[in-house]
């Protein structure tokens, strides 16, 4: 299956609000759990399958398997296998990966730094409304 472009849509521009464009599922692939903290963790360097299973904590070995198959599919990650005995197999990002994980990671990192903020603005909406 090809996801080129027909001839009609090359001068339309990507858009992730329609329903249709094909930016939408990379965004998912990206923004979902395991694949910005799948992308954020290779952006520190290569890494294997079980190194990376262990450097993002709670990410199940077929969930991984799937965020790493979709990230390789839109170019963002990069898979190695060694033919060696056993097979060894390395993941890193592409430079377009290295990109979107810089990203990434600074919003990550925005979110880590305001969270006090955001316990104390839980807090506050729990004492009002009840936790749901």
């Amino acid at each position: 299956m090809t996801t080129a472009r027909r001839p009609e849509e090359q001068e339309l521009p990507f858009n992730v609000f329609a329903k249709a464009c094909p930016s939408r599922g990379t965004l998912e692939h990206v923004t979902g759990r395991w694949g910005a903290l799948t992308l954020g963790a290779l952006h520190e360097g290569s890494l294997r399958f079980n190194e990376l299973r262990r450097r993002v904590d709670g990410v199940s070995e077929k969930m991984l398997s799937q965020t790493l198959h979709a990230l390789e599919r839109d170019g963002l990650v990069h898979r190695e296998a060694q033919p060696t005995n056993p097979p060894r197999v390395d993941y890193e990002l592409t430079s377009l990966g290295h990109e979107v994980a810089g990203r990434l990671l600074s919003l990550i990192q925005c979110v880590e730094d305001s969270m006090d903020a955001v316990l104390r603005a839980r807090e506050r909406y729990d004492g009002t409304r009840g936790a749901r």
